[in-house]
This record gives C-alpha cells, structure tokens and sequence, in this order.
C-alpha cells in the first residue's frame, strides 16, 4: 500500500510517495516556468502541470516498486488562481496566479461590498480568485461569458486525475466566494462577484475522497487497484498537515524568502481588520488563520547582495550568543507589507545609523526587524483569540541558529526545530490522500515531527525586546508619513 502526495508549486511539481505507515519512499520534481506578459502579470498554462505530473509519475514507477500498490493520491496546490473551464471542460485562457496584481482596483471594490469581510472572514487581496473573475468580467467579457467552471490549480490537477469538478474548502476559503465559517459557497459573495453556484465545483472536506484515479490513467501509471483521489488542500494548510499543526496553538514559523506564521484554530475567529487570512483547515471541523510578511529572509539575502557578504556569514559574525536589542532599527518593508497593515506602497528603512554603525550591526538590525514583523502577525493573532504553543521553524533561515532564538525570545514563544527528514506540503498531502483512503483519523496520522531541538526565549532579554517592539511598532506611521 502506498499513497503520493502531490505539490504543485509555482516554479515545479513535487511528488511524494510513502508508504502505508506514512515512511517517505520516493520523490520526484519537475520544474516549469511562468508567463509575465505585462507588468503585473503573472500566468501559467495548466497543462504544464499536467505534463510535470505525468514526467513525475514515470520517475517514481520507474524507481519504487512500491508505486503499483498506490491507493490514495492528493494534491496541495498554490492558491487563488483561476483556472478557466468551457462547458466542454477545455481551459479558456491561462491561470491567472496568486502572485498577479492587475485585480487590485476589483479587489477594492469587492473588499468595500457590504458583507464580504463579513462572510469571507477576509480582506479581499489582489491575489484572490473573485477579483481575477471581475477583472476578466471587465477587460475580457466574452472569455467571461463562457465560464462554466471555475477551478483552482490543484482542483483542476485533481480534474485531470478524476474527471470530477471538486474542490476541497482550504482553498477554496482563498476564493472570496466562500463562506468560510459556514464550509459553503456563498450566494451573497457570489452575487457580488458576478458568478453562479453552478460554475463552482463540488466541495469537500481537504481529507475526505473527491473521486477516484480514471481507469485510463491507473492502467498507463501501472496501478494495481482502485486509486482515492482525495479533495487536497491548499499549500499552506497541506504544510501545516505535514508538520503536525491540526488543533488550536499547533503551528509554524516559515522564514522564507516571505514569512509566514501560522496557527491551527478549533474554531472558526476571523479578524480580517487585521489582514490575518483566517481559512478552512483541510480537515473537518478546524481552520487556521495565518499572518504574512512580504520580505523575511529576503531582507537577509539583500543586505548580502549589497555588502557582498553571504547571508551565513552575515550572521555568523553575531556568534551563538543573544544580543540585547541594537539601536540601529530596520523596517522590513521591501516589498510593502500584508499582516497587519496591508500596505503594498510602504519600503523599509534603516534608522538610528551613526558613523561608529558596522556591517554587524546592520544585520543584527535586519534579523530584529523580521522578528518583530512576525510578532505583529502574533499579536494580531492574539486579538482573535487564539493561543499559541510551541511552534516549528521551518525554511531557509531557520538555519541560523541566532536568529530561530531571537523569533523565540521576541515572539516568548518557545521554537522546535525538525530533524532532517519530510515536513512540508507534499508530505501533508500524502496525509490527506492516506486518511481519504484507509477513512483513519486526522488526528492519528496528522502528527508534528518527533525529536528535534527546542529553542527556548531568552527570559532575561525578553523586557528588552518587548520594549524594542513597541518601538517598532511607533516607527511604522512615522516612516510611512515622509514616503
């Protein structure tokens, strides 16, 4: 018995196999390119994906036998983008992306809509599926009026697969036509968006099954038995699956080139004022808000651009001990900011410089002021209630040991770092794809990493780094009053 875990990704497809106890077996990765045919602009054709699956599958038969007793297959996708279905299932036009911003004045409009935030539990974001359809509704009326399905990339992969128009409610909470705490497309946000109940797929629960694998496929992939195709996730609630954050205070730390910190909620408290996404979990009964900032180690990746120093040395040069907080401040604003302030125009700022300022202080700056923007997304967190416990880094800059202990002390949240081994989305949907097959429980097979480091806060430095903080916080109004 084994089950694969697909990651559709923007720049390539991941895919997973394990085995019937959730033991990695093999993995296979394709890479692909996306389209930029104007500024802003940001597409892909479907069937790119299409052939990266099949190129992935064909790797993994080829390398473990242990593909013929696949049972179980799910698909953690990015989110918000739109794929475009006729009424005989041909793809209208390529996927407009998450990462596109020509919605942003529909986005406004439909955000200002009496009764979005309400319903969607969310700021409508440029990002977003609804806008995209308004947007085409405008420039591009007739591909419009044939729309039949929307679907998003991984519904449309798991289309593919099944020839059913599923689509499960983690991502498709990213929509802006969900009604997030009642698990539904909602007539009202559809109304306001200018679409139909009919031209949204079937909605499932992320770990119950969608459909099975078409025959034609399960003869061509070499597959033994019947094949569950499960309803998938989004990719960030498939990474929270695959690092063990199901109930309320489990999550994580991503430091990326953006950085995200997430938290499993048991119930449903959108706090949209504070631009915190707040969406379905990929399992019944549970959702997951989450904050993002635009730059995370990607301020560390520019201050070693411009010095000509490589990031791990960059931060090397502060040894293993916890500084006090700096009086040089940065504000990590790069490339605007989402949570809390979605602010797309605000740039970031060096201050308090002075000519006895070295290359040391200006990094331990950099690491300060992407703490401190992860705390922004904590605090807001904390004024929708939820509670949280230990929380797992992950990604690129959790590398660094100084910086994962000044998260830890900034945030006085203690942070356990993985041992080697699979955590990330793919994994989490070869959880859904196991639970849709075998009908085990989330909470039996949906668990954190065992081992691992635990990064404690620095409780004498903790007053200090609250107080740079709140400083922190005063700086935001003040830089954005002179740009």
């Amino acid at each position: 018995m084994a089950f694969l875990g697909i990651d559709l990704g923007t720049s390539g497809l991941r895919a997973l196999l394990v085995d019937g106890g959730g033991r990695p077996i093999g993995s296979a990765e394709v890479a692909y390119d996306t389209q930029h045919p104007a500024p802003g602009w940001s597409e892909q054709d479907p069937q790119v994906w299409v052939d990266a699956l099949h190129r992935a599958v064909a790797e993994l038969r080829g390398a473990c036998p242990a593909f013929a007793g696949l049972r179980g297959v799910a698909v953690s996708g990015h989110m918000h983008g739109a794929v475009l279905l006729d009424a005989d299932d041909r793809v209208i036009r390529p996927c407009i992306l998450w990462n596109d911003t020509r919605s942003h004045a529909e986005a406004a409009t439909l955000d200002a809509t009496p009764e979005v935030r309400g319903l969607s539990g969310n700021i409508v974001f440029p990002g977003f599926t609804a806008p995209k359809l308004e947007w085409l509704r405008r420039h591009d009326p007739e591909a419009h009026a044939r729309v039949a399905k929307v679907l998003l990339p991984a519904a449309y992969l798991s289309f593919h697969m099944t020839g059913e128009h599923v689509a499960d409610m983690s991502d498709s909470a990213g929509t802006s036509w969900l009604d997030v705490g009642a698990r539904d497309w909602s007539e009202r946000l559809l109304d306001a968006g200018h679409m139909r109940r009919d031209q949204m797929p079937r909605l499932v629960e992320g770990c119950e099954p969608g459909g099975h694998l078409r025959a034609d496929l399960a003869r061509d992939w070499g597959v033994d038995g019947p094949v569950v195709v499960a309803g998938g996730a989004g990719d960030n609630a498939a990474a929270a699956c695959g690092i063990g954050a199901l109930a309320e205070g489990q999550g994580f730390v991503s430091l990326g080139t953006s950085g995200v910190l997430l938290i499993a909620r048991d119930g449903y408290h959108p706090a949209p004022e504070t631009a915190l996404h707040t969406f379905c979990h990929a399992v019944p009964g549970r959702w997951y808000q989450m904050g993002v900032m635009l730059s995370a180690t990607d301020c560390l990746n520019w201050l070693s651009r411009i010095s000509g120093r490589r990031p791990a040395d960059l931060t090397a040069g502060l040894g293993d001990r916890l500084l006090a907080p700096g009086g040089v401040q940065f504000l990590p604003y790069l490339s605007g900011e989402r949570t809390p302030h979605n602010d797309a125009d605000v740039r970031g700022a060096f201050t308090g410089l002075g000519t006895q300022t070295t290359l040391d202080d200006m990094t331990r700056a950099v690491l300060e002021g992407v703490a401190f923007g992860l705390r922004d997304t904590a605090e807001a967190m904390k004024t929708a209630g939820a509670r949280i416990g230990v929380l797992q880094a992950i990604g690129g800059g959790a590398r660094s040991r100084y910086w994962v202990r000044l998260i830890a002390t900034v945030l006085n949240t203690p942070l356990s770092l993985p041992e080697g081994g699979e955590f990330g989305a793919a994994l989490g949907a070869a959880r859904l794809a196991r639970i849709a097959a075998t009908g085990e429980r989330p909470e039996d097979v949906i668990l954190p990493p065992e081992g691992g480091e635990v990064i404690d806060p620095d409780p004498a430095l903790v007053p200090a780094f609250d107080a740079a903080y709140r400083r922190f916080r005063a700086a935001y109004p003040a830089i954005r009053a002179v740009q």
